[in-house]
């Protein structure tokens, strides 16, 4: 385990680059606050995960907000996100890494409303 990847974080998703030497953890930490990192897989490190960036320091109100920024950070995660469009819709639907499950808020009146819930893989 990296100096920077606190046992307290949850990992929401890693989203592996193409040729799977580079990854960008979305995590949630103890306190209720967001972040990420880029990490790197090279032989010389033994191919274990090693940070790149001091990302993980920052603090995100969200986990979108997390997502948003790394995108914007790590010029490769545009083109993994891309192939895997599953991991935005889940994240921006409010899944949850603990029970896999997602919540749609739906209107179903003007005066009612209701979530349908269902399971992910």
């Amino acid at each position: 385990m990296s100096k920077r990847t606190k046992k307290s974080w949850t990992v929401f998703v890693s989203i592996e680059n193409a040729e799977h030497d580079r990854c960008v953890d979305i995590f949630l930490r103890a306190d209720g606050s967001y972040g990420f990192e880029e990490l790197r897989r090279d032989f010389e490190d033994g191919g274990r995960w090693t940070p790149l960036h001091h990302y993980s320091h920052i603090i995100y109100a969200s986990l979108t907000d997390a997502l948003d920024t790394a995108e914007r950070r790590v010029p490769w995660l545009v083109h993994s996100l891309a192939r895997k469009p599953e991991i935005r819709m889940r994240i921006s639907l409010g899944w949850s890494p603990e029970s896999q499950e997602v919540t749609i808020p739906v209107s179903l009146s003007r005066t009612s409303s209701a979530a349908l819930r269902f399971m992910t893989n």
